[in-house]
């Protein structure tokens, strides 16, 4: 099995976190090719920055989603909290597309009633306040809590503030009785590992539960989308595409066409 993990902002040092949390968490026969974002911001924290984002990742997995020098990929692990650009990324390709957030979602929902988020700053919160809404958890989120203070650098988070994040993990449990706490973001790609028995409750990494759960649903088969919500975009006269992102469009459009005289004829 072959993954691509996208780090949706434009820092090394993130991606050097991603990568290091996926190596851990696949398993062996999974090769995993990581990838950082080609253009937008050093971390993402608003809904503009994940607009922006998601045009780089899509960017990536177009160059990825047919068969070429790249080889093909199974499945793509989209590796930024809040999930830029999903779900609509999944209507551009056969394979997979997980996002963390809805890995980590889903992993928190499976342990727990209520989960917690712990979140890099207060600017994030409203975003990742609408991403649980949208997967329709509104109602088991116990808390949203953040660091209310200035970063260093976004690569040195998990050091700069452990000690912040380990007290904020445990007030959502002891406060706002969180059954599960989930660690956001791919800053704190691994920081689950390390506060291992600190927490009186499940800690979900939302990287690791984005390999795993790529490596699930690959290997259910289910097939792709020809129709449906998330079937390939309609084909219509588009301007201004990259080349790899046109070919990927019309590659999708063309394979749900010539899927439709099946499916009617069933």
């Amino acid at each position: 099995m072959k993954l691509l993990v996208i780090n949706p902002n434009i820092s090394g040092d993130v991606t050097a976190l991603i990568e290091s949390e996926a190596v851990r968490s696949a398993a062996p026969d999974t090769e995993l090719v990581v990838r950082t974002a080609g253009h937008g911001v050093e971390y993402i924290e608003t809904r503009f920055e994940s607009l922006i984002a998601a045009g780089a990742v899509a960017e990536i997995i177009a160059e990825y989603s047919t068969e070429s020098s790249t080889g093909g990929v199974d499945g793509v692990v989209v590796a930024a909290f809040g999930d830029p650009g999903m779900p609509a990324l999944k209507e551009l390709t056969d394979v997979p597309v997980i996002g963390i957030t809805e890995a980590a979602l889903c992993a928190a929902a499976l342990q727990g009633h209520r989960f917690s988020i712990i979140a890099i700053s207060d600017r994030i919160r409203p975003w990742y306040l609408d991403c649980v809404e949208r997967f329709g958890l509104g109602g088991r989120l116990a808390s949203i809590r953040s660091i209310n203070e200035s970063l260093n650098a976004i690569g040195s988070v998990q050091q700069d503030f452990k000690e912040t994040l380990l007290a904020l993990s445990r007030q959502a449990v002891a406060e706002d009785g969180a059954d599960v706490v989930i660690l956001a973001g791919a800053p704190l790609a691994g920081l689950a590992r390390e506060l291992q028995g600190q927490i009186p409750v499940p800690v979900v990494d939302g990287i690791s539960a984005g390999i795993r759960m790529a490596e699930a649903v690959v290997a259910l088969q289910s097939g792709p989308h020809r129709a449906g919500a998330f079937a390939p975009p309609p084909a219509k006269a588009r301007k201004g595409l990259t080349e790899n992102l046109d070919t990927a469009l019309t590659a999708a459009q063309s394979a749900a066409h010539a899927a439709a005289p099946a499916a009617l004829s069933h």
